[in-house]
């Protein structure tokens, strides 16, 4: 099985999006994981998904440290014990689950290490529901082509981000997802904003119920300017410039017929 992120898995090679700074590169199964270890969080993730191939994959695995990085520079179980923080997966369990059986539970058992997770904000509603559905609706429209999607997601790891427990929980969330269109490279990026979810005063984390998730689809190349991530040939994929001028302003999302494709 392919380890880690294949920058040539779709027909336009794809290079692995790079930040700044010293990063821990983590591979795993069919994804990637580049760890800022000051932040103890993933700056950027990237997996590799097959529409054509997934497997329904019953969900097995435990959340784990990464026995390959230092436990300090992980976020790991004490920060999500006792308060209202998900582990939020980054690459999503069923995203690299696909060839055949044993493949694919493998690949799905290694969403499991901490590398892989971000604190977020527990409780569904329609927007992280439609925040975590944006694979299968990118997968869905790339359908009439390769039906592969390569998907990068991360933290917005900003300065003004609250701390708690040794860590600083990020308070917004972006995603890119790119696949080959008619014309070549398509990709298109969004961004989740937890921020009035998020209060971590006097070292408690709530969830109030009077703030939500709020999703938008956004310019890559604002992504890159807000978290200095080189990503390569993306901003110049990016669908929203074939629309014009009016289309790059930030779009909220309300639901997936809200998503320009």
């Amino acid at each position: 099985m392919t380890d880690g992120y294949d920058s040539e898995f779709l027909a336009t090679s794809l290079p692995l999006p790079r930040p700044s700074g010293t990063m821990r590169d983590l591979t795993y199964p069919r994804f990637t994981v580049l760890l800022d270890p000051q932040r103890r969080l993933a700056a950027v993730t990237a997996v590799n998904i097959d529409g054509a191939r997934l497997q329904s994959v019953p969900r097995t695995g435990d959340w784990r440290l990464d026995p390959r990085v230092d436990a300090e520079e992980q976020t790991g179980p004490d920060v999500y014990a006792r308060n209202d923080l998900d582990r939020g997966h980054l690459v999503r369990r069923r995203d690299p689950g696909w060839g055949d059986a044993d493949e694919a539970r493998e690949a799905t058992e290694a969403t499991f290490f901490y590398p892989n997770a971000a604190p977020q904000a527990a409780g569904f509603n329609q927007s992280k529901e439609l925040w975590l559905g944006l694979e299968d609706h990118v997968l869905a429209y790339a359908e009439t082509t390769d039906q592969r999607v390569s998907v990068f997601t991360a933290p917005v790891l900003g300065d003004d981000d609250p701390p708690y427990r040794g860590i600083h929980v990020p308070l917004q969330f972006w995603k890119v997802a790119a696949w080959q269109g008619a014309d070549g490279l398509a990709a298109a990026g969004f961004l989740l904003d937890q921020t009035e979810l998020v209060d971590t005063d006097q070292g408690i984390l709530a969830a109030p119920p009077l703030g939500a998730f709020r999703t938008f689809q956004v310019p890559i190349d604002e992504i890159a300017g807000m978290t200095g991530i080189d990503f390569g040939p993306l901003p110049g994929a990016d669908v929203l410039d074939a629309q014009g001028a009016r289309a790059r302003a930030w779009r909220a999302l309300s639901g997936v017929d809200d998503i320009i494709l």
